[in-house]
């Protein structure tokens, strides 16, 4: 419903305005001198301000000039009606921002077509900046979903060119040699469906992704991050260690979560490479896995600390401390992923137990 403000200093032209525009589909406010009339209008934000010009203390011209000073009421259109008709005063009243300028006395057909018209005019902007808004949402959107897919690329990649590393420098019999060659070709694999996926993570963010939930077992996953980040992991001298209900794995041992698998696995590779990076030289990053009543728990611990400064915002977008080259998108994009798969993910930090970042998802 269309909100008016009529603004006069007489109570009479005030009346017969509201008369000529009060209808069920308007709703009129009103003020009787220019200070109530700058209190109203921003309060209620009328779509449209009548505005007389000759009142005592602060005249229309003054009000108009507030109005358009003000960045919560410079949008709104105003229309002067007043008794003055020197071209002079039409002048000054538009250029001071005035949409149109309409004499006394007034004609009623006038004023209702000329405020139906501007009152249009003004639903139209209006609509064309919301547009404008959800482009430029769109558009960052996917700015940050390129971002996300470029910072999850680099854990299959790594692992290409380490896989690839260990076949130049080290004499392999041909049944290792086809081990490692089908791992480059598992992780180019994964690199093509991430990039495929960068739609379902904009989809994720806009919250329209259809998750298709199934029974993923997990501690595959987690054996081929840690082969794929062991380049990374052998650089800081870090050993990787995984845990089944604080036991050490078995051969035969199997975790099984519902999930979609490359969504697992995106999460799990973020937050191992997170851990990794985040760890003291010569660490341990160990991962426990455990089920509960309801849930399965994934939790990656390592040794040191994150910085006070971004334990309040850890798994925002872009926030990121003591990492050269650090995006800020590992933890963001893993809780994008957990919370799409109905899971929830928090970390704890403290001085002498170091971090503990845990996902917790539907059991299998």
């Amino acid at each position: 419903m269309p909100k008016i403000l009529i603004v006069d200093d007489v109570a009479t032209n005030i009346n017969i305005l509201k008369e000529v525009l009060d209808n069920a589909t308007t709703d009129i406010f009103f003020a009787t001198n220019g200070v109530k009339a700058l209190e109203v209008a921003e309060s209620c934000i009328p779509d449209i301000i009548l505005l007389d010009i000759m009142m005592p203390k602060m005249d229309g011209y003054d009000v108009c000039k507030q109005l358009k000073a003000n960045l919560i009421t410079k949008h709104i259109p105003v229309i002067f009606i007043t008794a003055l008709d020197d071209d002079d005063d039409e002048t000054k009243g538009l250029k001071l921002g005035g949409v149109d300028y309409i004499t006394k006395p007034i004609n009623a057909s006038i004023v209702q077509a000329r405020v139906q018209t501007h009152l249009t005019l003004k639903q139209a902007q209006d609509d064309l900046e919301q547009k404008n808004i959800a482009l430029e949402e769109e558009s960052r959107l996917r700015d940050q979903v390129e971002h996300i897919i470029r910072h999850d690329l680099k854990t299959p990649l790594g692992g290409m060119i380490g896989f690839a590393q260990i076949m130049l420098d080290k004499e392999l019999t041909v049944e290792k040699q086809r081990k490692f060659l089908q791992m480059i070709e598992d992780a180019g694999h994964k690199m093509l469906a991430l990039i495929d996926n960068s739609l379902n993570l904009y989809k994720m963010e806009i919250g329209k992704y259809a998750y298709q939930a199934d029974r993923i077992e997990i501690i595959s996953i987690l054996k081929k991050i840690v082969i794929e980040t062991k380049s990374l992991a052998d650089i800081q001298h870090i050993d990787i260690k995984i845990r089944l209900n604080t036991q050490n794995l078995t051969e035969s041992d199997e975790f099984y979560v519902t999930g979609e698998h490359l969504l697992c696995y995106s999460l799990c590779a973020n937050l191992c490479k997170n851990a990794i990076e985040a760890s003291p030289q010569n660490g341990i990053v160990t991962i426990f896995l455990s089920h509960n009543k309801n849930n399965s728990s994934i939790s990656l611990h390592n040794q040191g600390l994150v910085p006070v400064e971004i334990r309040d915002r850890f798994f925002e977008r872009y926030i990121t401390a003591g990492k050269f080259g650090g995006t800020g998108l590992g933890t963001y994009s893993a809780k994008l992923m957990t919370e799409t798969q109905g899971g929830s993910i928090h970390f704890e930090t403290e001085e002498a137990l170091g971090t503990t970042v845990t996902v917790q998802l539907q059991k299998a």
